[in-house]
């Protein structure tokens, strides 16, 4: 799909990108990554566009989207956007930031969501505490402060074969891919720009009063701290349950499409039921 069929929506602090298949079916959004944006979903808009409403938008100072001017949550642009599509409950499936975005959207604006599909976390934890987590958050921030962003790539990429995995384990594409939606995004911004963003506090204190559906889809080789992130909202939530992708690390959809896409249509068919 071609950036020609995105969609802009004029937001209280300039306009947000996203994609939208329409039509009547139950709708998802699909919420990426931390500086990376909705083309990490390509393969997934189509095959759920099946069956659902599929939605996939940029976050505030990724991708196409505009970067912030004044303070902002993810989770408040997200329930305007839906507010604006007049589309909702809304099914969230969110990785890594997408899943903080998803868990926060369900506590602050539970009208609007249906159920919840994380992976690789969705709380609020800053501080990792096990060693190959904390060198790779480590190298990452080392490097952006250097402004040396190929090194910043190097350690950025270390989150696509996780702590366990050889480099090549992981499709070279899927490198790249990466890399492209990280260059769109740090091309936005400037060294030492305010960060105007506010996470939602307190997540996983506040799971239990998620009252929707909560899948925790991690990869097996992601790190063990941000799958933990993930299953402890799944414990948590009232109506939460576990499932694993082998093989997979912190992008399981990258790894495995056709099994992501499988499982995340599985769950949303028993919604119903």
């Amino acid at each position: 799909m071609s950036a020609s069929e995105l969609r802009f929506f004029a937001s209280s602090d300039g306009e947000l990108a996203y994609r939208d298949t329409g039509g009547t079916g139950l709708p998802i959004v699909l919420l990426h990554a931390g500086f990376l944006d909705h083309t990490m979903w390509d393969e997934h808009v189509p095959a759920f566009a099946r069956q659902f409403r599929v939605i996939a938008p940029d976050a505030r100072g990724h991708g196409r989207s505009a970067n912030a001017s004044r303070p902002f949550r993810q989770a408040d642009d997200l329930a305007e956007l839906l507010h604006h599509l007049g589309t909702g409950p809304a099914v969230l499936v969110g990785i890594s930031m997408g899943a903080m975005i998803a868990v926060g959207t369900a506590l602050e604006h539970p009208d609007l969501v249906r159920a919840l599909v994380i992976s690789g976390g969705g709380t609020d934890e800053r501080e990792f505490t096990e060693p190959w987590t904390k060198q790779a958050q480590a190298a990452q921030f080392q490097a952006l402060a250097a402004g040396d962003i190929e090194a910043w790539h190097d350690a950025s990429d270390a989150w696509a074969h996780g702590p366990e995995r050889p480099r090549d384990a992981v499709r070279p594409e899927i490198y790249t891919r990466l890399r492209q939606m990280r260059r769109r995004t740090i091309s936005k911004h400037t060294p030492g720009e305010p960060d105007h963003s506010i996470p939602v506090a307190n997540l996983g204190a506040r799971a239990g009063q998620i009252t929707v559906p909560v899948l925790a889809l991690n990869g097996a080789q992601d790190a063990p701290e941000l799958r933990a992130m993930a299953e402890s909202i799944a414990r948590t939530a009232p109506r939460g349950r576990t499932a694993v992708i082998d093989d997979a690390a912190h992008f399981p959809n990258f790894d495995h499409p056709e099994e992501y896409s499988r499982i995340v249509a599985d769950f949303l068919h028993g919604l119903n039921q």
